[in-house]
């Protein structure tokens, strides 16, 4: 009975963790978290701090590919049963995918949904002990979308939740397979609390020779159905 009480106690506390996205010197946008869950809250900007603060770095010419993983597309179970969906405007999706979406309808740009090879478990007892499992063994999971003409996007949006304050393990093999050299990486997330983490820092380090823009959208899991405001205004700060 105390082994079953404190296997519940550790899967309410890394419910709040799985999906974070932290923000360790980034600025988040669409966070309402209360104090209760011990999260940061957003500084607010105004969308021409934004377009200063970019200004230069998002390239105007180019095209624009919008790349995401999305825990939902990755499953053991059907995309509706999975653990990491929200509902939006009726329809039951990945949150990933509903951000990502979000973003291609402002940007015109094309969506990419990086698929791997495992299957993630759906329920999230089991997917938070397989996400420790991953990162313990430094995984490199294998990936089963790629990119097409790489040469022909200049901005690369990447979207993804943060497991264990750290980017889940295919971000790696995302990262490892591409070299993102002279491109513009534009990062974005859902969170439980804790916004980026140094998320945003460990891309700089896999991608050293983009340009990587650090004011990265993050916004509570809870607040993906309502985000489209906010990342509509998030991207006119960036020039969409």
């Amino acid at each position: 009975m105390k082994k079953k009480k404190l296997r519940m106690v550790l899967v309410m506390v890394f419910a709040l963790l799985l999906t974070a996205c932290g923000n360790s010197g980034q600025t988040g946008r669409g966070n309402n978290d209360t104090a209760g869950q011990g999260s940061l809250a957003a500084e607010q900007k105004d969308p021409a701090a934004w377009e200063k603060e970019a200004e230069g770095a998002v390239p105007k010419e180019g095209k624009v590919l919008v790349a995401y993983f999305a825990v939902a597309e990755n499953s053991d179970v059907d995309a509706v049963s999975s653990a990491s969906v929200s509902d939006v405007n009726g329809q039951t999706k990945g949150r990933m995918a509903a951000l990502a979406e979000m973003i291609q309808e402002k940007t015109k740009g094309e969506l990419f949904s990086i698929k791997t090879s495992v299957k993630y478990p759906g329920d999230i007892g089991k997917l938070i002990d397989y996400a420790q499992e991953e990162q313990d063994k430094d995984a490199r999971p294998e990936l089963t979308s790629h990119i097409e003409n790489l040469d022909g996007y200049s901005v690369i949006f990447v979207g993804f939740p943060t497991w264990w304050y750290d980017l889940p393990q295919v971000l790696y093999s995302f990262f490892d397979e591409y070299d993102f050299s002279g491109k513009t990486i534009i990062p974005f997330n859902s969170h439980n609390g804790s916004q980026f983490s140094g998320t945003i820092e460990t891309i700089q380090k896999l991608e050293p020779d983009a340009a990587v823009i650090t004011d990265g959208f993050t916004v509570n899991e809870r607040d993906v159905p309502g985000a489209k405001s906010d990342i509509d205004e998030w991207l006119s700060g960036l020039g969409y």
